[in-house]
């Protein structure tokens, strides 16, 4: 009657979310066009205590970054507050005229200032005169600070002003369609707020470990806010096709390489090697003690060389009517809000459908996560996509975190890439409880089966459903068991989630199931009448067994498995308590069996964890040495199979 009854709700209940799942499957697929001009506003803290988070003043060599990457034709400005909020550089169209003024007033960054206006410096910075309107739908905001909101020496205040900034202010902020990127430069500074901002407005957020990190802190920021062109850059060198007008180069100091007596070189196609004290007509180098920055107009086509050590995050990024475009990158995404990528390619303003230009380009997606671990797929199929598009999902990975997605497009005569930074975020309850659930049973499964066999018979069926207690606790800190739990469950998932829809939804369906339930109440009884003498033909052989037996047969069918596999103990042996007590004295090898029995129904999960794993998306980021395995069915790349076999 109860599986009866089970099986009745299972059905009924499962429509409903059958038909939530279809409904919710359908994303908002994003559309691929060319991002319109963007509008980048820098607001730099230079409250007191930067003197101690900042004592060299990184924020300016940071800021002069900024000026020089911002691409041509966007609109910019640089505040600085601190009590007050001023204007360092007017917010204008980015020329070398802006550029040139940015450099040079960015050595006016100072930390003199008393307070720390936070509230006031984005209001300032967002007033509508500026850009003419109340839209700021293409505007991206760069907060750095590295304190908490300071307006008075009244707590007070300070509370209500910091009520102000995540209330109506954040709110008109969002409503106009800004974004905010926020980054702080001290574990001083107010996180929650920082997060808060950039959260509930789609940027990016962003804890400066020290003040040496802020470059690249700034440097990702712009990179979410603006996403550039760029060459990849394979060894020592990149290669430049002809359809490029400019490139830049951003080497990185290596984190060994002392700034002062560091020799860096770039060489032509041609041979030809300039320097930072030796540059052509067409080359303009900036050193900076974190970085050194290299802009070639008119550049030759062909293979460039950097002679140097390239430190982390060294780019080179290129100015091309030959563009490939990809679909914004949100800074977090979870299971249930994944990450759509489309790519696409563009001449001018159009976007390339050919199949012959587009036949011969391939198109690959890498992840890497914060601790170096990467998975690589290819996006671009034997056919090109007849509408130009390459598209992919990224639904959810082995572990969360943060992660590195590359895309590298390789079209033989010419080559780009895109980098973005995202977080994987697991909903709270999810991953917590298994990494907790196979550290405790492992060291009391140990000690259990050594003593319990040598007392009494009956800790025997304890110490058994241990032995696959272990073998689930194993295969745990694989981190399989994580990925697989909730993609087995669905049907529990997706009923925790659809809350309040699922219960509007499956009342009728609920009234349904009280009548049949009824029903069925009615004819069981009807038919009890007539079984009765059934059930207690069913009833009496377990109570006759165990009366004669007692606890003998459970302990007996039990061993049978565990302990030895000959049918000879189920006749004889179960009666005799002398023969128990000899397989009590034996229980050092039967342990050692019992223990043995485990060890291959473990090995064999493995590999089916590990192909479930690699299957999420496709991409598998927790062990790479058994990619070549399965390459050819989810389509891995191993790093030295990388280079085109599809075009092989």
């Amino acid at each position: 009657m109860q599986r009866l009854l089970n099986c009745l709700f299972v059905v009924v209940f499962s429509l409903p979310l059958a038909v939530n799942a279809q409904q919710a499957s359908p994303q908002n697929t994003p559309v691929l066009e060319l991002p319109d001009t963007a509008d980048i506003r820098i607001i730099v803290d230079i409250s007191g205590s930067m003197k101690a988070n900042d004592p060299d003043n990184l924020r300016q060599p940071a800021v002069r970054l900024l000026a020089r990457m911002l691409p041509e034709g966007a609109s910019a400005g640089v505040w600085t507050f601190g009590q007050y909020v001023n204007m360092l550089v007017p917010h204008a169209e980015v020329t070398d005229g802006w550029r040139d003024q940015a450099v040079e007033r960015s050595a006016q960054i100072n930390s003199v200032a008393l307070r720390t206006n936070l509230g006031e410096a984005l209001r300032v910075a967002s007033d509508r005169y500026l850009a003419g309107s109340e839209d700021l739908s293409n505007t991206d905001f760069i907060l750095l600070t590295d304190g908490k909101v300071d307006i008075s020496d009244s707590t007070s205040a300070n509370e209500a002003e910091r009520e102000e900034i995540l209330g109506p202010l954040l709110e008109q902020l969002r409503t106009r369609g800004a974004t905010i990127h926020t980054v702080a430069l001290s574990e001083e500074a107010d996180l929650a707020l920082l997060e808060t901002l950039a959260a509930e407005t789609g940027g990016s957020y962003s804890l400066a470990s020290s003040a040496e990190a802020l470059t690249r802190a700034f440097l990702r920021a712009l990179n979410t806010a603006v996403p550039q062109q760029q060459i990849p850059i394979e060894g020592d060198g990149f290669t430049v096709d002809d359809g490029v007008e400019e490139f830049t180069a951003l080497i990185f100091r290596a984190d060994e390489e002392p700034a002062a007596t560091r020799e860096l070189g770039l060489v032509s196609p041609d041979g030809e090697e300039a320097t930072a004290g030796s540059t052509p007509g067409n080359m303009r180098w900036a050193r900076e003690t974190e970085y050194d920055l290299i802009t070639v107009t008119d550049p030759a086509a062909g293979k460039w060389q950097i002679n140097g050590e390239l430190g982390e995050g060294s780019r080179v990024t290129v100015v091309s009517d030959l563009r490939m475009v990809v679909s914004p990158v949100p800074p977090t995404f979870t299971a249930d809000e994944p990450v759509a990528i489309r790519v696409a390619f563009f001449e001018g303003e159009e976007k390339i459908d050919n199949a012959d230009f587009l036949g011969v380009i391939d198109v690959r997606l890498t992840l890497t996560s914060d601790d170096g671990r990467s998975g690589t797929k290819t996006l671009s199929g034997d056919t090109p996509p007849e509408d130009g598009v390459y598209t992919d999902d990224i639904a959810r990975l082995p572990d969360e975190g943060e992660y590195e997605l590359d895309i590298v497009a390789d079209g033989q005569t010419f080559s780009r890439s895109l980098n973005a930074v995202t977080r994987f975020v697991v909903p709270e309850g999810e991953g917590s409880t298994g990494a907790a659930a196979p550290v405790e049973p492992e060291p009391e499964a140990a000690p259990e089966p050594e003593p319990e066999p040598k007392t009494e018979p009956d800790p025997e069926p304890d110490s058994e459903p241990a032995v696959p207690e272990q073998v689930d606790a194993d295969s745990g800190p694989i981190d399989i068991s994580q990925v697989e739990e909730p993609a087995g469950d669905p049907v529990t998932d997706k009923e925790e989630s659809g809350g309040l829809p699922l219960w509007i939804m499956a009342t009728a369906g609920g009234l349904g199931v009280l009548v049949i339930a009824g029903a069925v109440f009615l004819i069981a009884r009807r038919k009890k009448s007539g079984a009765d003498e059934e059930a207690p033909m069913d009833e009496e052989p377990p109570l006759v067994v165990p009366e004669e037996q007692g606890v003998g047969e459970p302990e007996a069918e039990e061993d049978i498995p565990v302990a030895e596999p000959e049918p000879e103990t189920d006749k004889e042996p179960e009666p005799e308590a002398e023969p128990e007590e000899e397989v009590a004295e034996d229980d050092i090898p039967i342990a050692d069996v019992t223990v043995e029995e485990p060890e291959p129904e473990s090995d064999d999960a493995l590999p089916e964890d590990d192909d479930d794993e690699f299957g999420l998306e496709d991409f598998d980021l927790s062990e790479f040495d058994d990619l070549p395995d399965t390459d050819d069915e989810k389509g891995l790349l191993d790093e030295e199979d990388e280079p085109g076999d599809r075009k092989k």
